[in-house]
């Protein structure tokens, strides 16, 4: 029988594991930490090492392993794994290999990943029941194969840079890179080393397969010259093939949708409307239908999402912004005075390409690891220790027509367990449920 190796047992290890189950391969599942399903999977077959990465299960022969994205490559077992000659995928390679009915959209980027693929995902389910959106946005695309098996399926896919280094035979109809700005240099070491991964999601796109290619973006042109595809551009202000015109958004001579049809804030909320309209028409949606999702969509949650007012201030809870350029996206989006709530876990990028942008700010509350290293891009601050308080400071603060944006530029592992946690906690705080 065959056997493979998942290294990591979080939400997309065990669909990997129970797919590889299902097509009859046998499994060693291995985590640093407890398996809370221990007991289950070793009922079902698999050998389960927990609480470490024994070494002896390298002497067991495997057709490959599956590491959890989650794990860098700088991980000591992972890199004694690659030194044995294993090769290393992850669970949305795996699934590719057994979901030959599948097509797919593939959004990559630094940011407006979720909002496009989520607006793309309303777009495909108005064509195809089955369509879904996995990857990155939170469903690994195992889980999708396991009951219903490989159907004809159009899929809506976010895949990010640490994604994409295990996904060689990867093969999307159509890909975009939504925008290039240094993040993850904790993991990746250099921005160089970034950027390239990114395009690794076009790397088997071939002929009539379609890259879209934001020319606003210096970086995306100019790590993007090797496409081997139909290249489509598109920009917010220049002559483009998607491009906005009369105020509509035209993909060559098509018209897709009427900018006053699109309810979400901000120019880079159009982009991302724009992207998600184009991938769906390459994928066969009708642009009537194009017009209907973007009439109906709403936004996606901890996203520069609107979550109350109060006082005759409005509050917006943007905790997926995990960067710089996220929170300079957000700052963008307001005309009005933004109080900012910012901070959390240091990723050793650098703040300071936000200071062009904070006279935006009428008032800063910085709190958690970064709080020191934001009040000095902006010396006025004020510093509390964590998000409850940075909160109750800003009730006292706002006044009639102001903007509270929570728009962190920082991961949240300080704190919190990861970004939706803490915008949790954020709306919860702002509407005065603090249990």
């Amino acid at each position: 029988m065959s056997k493979v190796l998942v290294i990591g047992a979080a939400r997309s290890g065990l669909a990997a594991t129970r797919l590889l189950l299902k097509h009859g391969v046998e499994v060693v599942l291995t985590d640093m930490k407890p398996i809370l399903e221990k007991e289950e999977l070793i009922a079902s077959g698999v050998q389960v090492f927990d609480n470490g990465h024994p070494l002896e299960i390298l002497s067991q022969k495997y057709l490959y392993a599956v590491k959890n994205p989650g794990i860098p490559y700088t991980n000591e077992f992972v890199k004694i794994v690659q030194r044995e000659g294993i090769q290393i995928i992850n669970e949305i390679e795996l699934a590719l290999r057994f979901a030959k009915e599948y097509t797919v959209g593939a959004i990559t980027g630094t940011n407006g990943k979720t909002t496009t693929t989520s607006l793309l995902w309303e777009m495909l389910k108005l064509k195809d029941e089955n369509a879904i959106a996995a990857g990155n946005i939170g469903l690994p695309l195992c889980e999708s194969l396991i009951e219903a098996g490989d159907v004809k399926r159009d899929v809506a896919l976010e895949i990010a840079a640490f994604q994409l280094l295990g996904c060689p035979t990867f093969h999307p109809l159509v890909s975009v890179i939504m925008n290039l700005t240094p993040d993850h240099l904790d993991v990746f070491g250099a921005i160089d080393a970034y950027y390239k991964a990114k395009t690794l999601v076009y790397q088997n796109q071939r002929g009539e397969d379609w890259f879209l290619r934001n020319i606003d973006d210096p970086n995306v042109v100019a790590y993007t010259q090797d496409v081997k595809c139909k290249v489509v551009e598109f920009s917010l202000t220049q002559a483009s093939d998607l491009r906005i015109e009369n105020k509509s958004v035209f993909l060559f001579d098509t018209p897709l949708f009427e900018l006053k049809d699109l309810h979400i804030v901000g120019k880079h909320n159009v982009q991302n409307a724009m992207v998600a309209a184009a991938m769906a028409y390459k994928l066969g949606v009708k642009p009537v239908d194009i017009q209907s999702a973007i009439r109906d969509f709403k936004g996606v949650e901890h996203r520069i999402e609107y979550v109350c007012e109060l006082n005759g201030a409005r509050y917006y809870n943007d905790s997926k912004g995990t960067n710089c350029d996220a929170t300079i996206v957000a700052l963008n989006a307001f005309d009005q005075p933004v109080i900012l709530l910012a901070g959390g876990y240091d990723k050793k990028t650098g703040f300071q390409e936000m200071v062009p942008y904070l006279e935006r700010v009428k008032s800063m509350i910085v709190f958690g690891s970064t709080k020191h290293q934001l009040k000095e891009i902006y010396p006025e601050a004020l510093v509390v220790e964590n998000l409850k308080e940075a909160v109750d400071l800003a009730k006292t603060m706002a006044k009639d027509g102001d903007i509270v944006l929570f728009s962190p530029a920082c991961a949240s592992y300080d704190q919190f367990d990861n970004y939706e946690q803490r915008g949790r906690f954020f709306k919860d705080f702002v509407n005065g449920n603090e249990s």
